[in-house]
């Protein structure tokens, strides 16, 4: 009987796994409509008393995406505000989706990424991924390998599709 050969594993294919770069730790959304009147109106002084007020120790160690749930008009020195409550306590506060968290986190990690182990390699970007990876993380990390692979590739090494090659 002959040998089975494992050739993927034995190729010179690079895989790049953007899971891995997924930051731990808890997300988490904070709604300012609850601090507004009847959700709508910002009363500047009772605004101010309620978060001085709120227990913000529920964000320890926590990602967070400010935003507001109703059609509010919402001033920037609001989510300022908010912000500076959150900051001693959380990881990190933006204003947006827990997506916009996401994909500035990768924004972040990817600009610092150093791309020197991938130059003049056959690169694949793993595909599937059981963490909420955002397509934007896709896009940067293609743009930053281009500038350095041999060649890029999407997928799994079974069944992948060529993306880039260099000339």
């Amino acid at each position: 009987m002959e040998e089975i050969i494992n050739r993927v594993a034995n190729s010179k294919l690079k895989t790049f796994d953007l899971e891995d770069l997924y930051p731990s730790g808890r997300r988490a959304t904070v709604d300012i409509s609850q601090w507004l009147l009847e959700g709508f109106i910002l009363r500047e002084k009772e605004f101010r008393a309620s978060l001085k007020d709120y227990d913000w120790s529920a964000y320890e160690h926590a990602f967070v995406a400010l935003h507001c749930s109703t059609d509010a008009i919402v001033p920037a020195w609001a989510y300022m505000l908010v912000t500076t409550y959150l900051q001693p306590v959380a990881k990190k506060v933006i204003v947006g989706t827990l997506e916009d968290l996401e994909c500035l986190l990768y924004t972040e990690i990817i600009a610092e990424l150093d791309v020197a182990p991938y130059e003049n390699q056959l690169v694949i970007v793993k595909g599937c991924s059981n963490k909420p990876v955002p397509q934007n993380a896709y896009i940067l990390l293609t743009q930053k390998l281009q500038k350095v692979a041999k060649s890029l590739m999407f997928g799994e090494a079974c069944s992948s599709v060529p993306l880039y090659k260099a000339k």
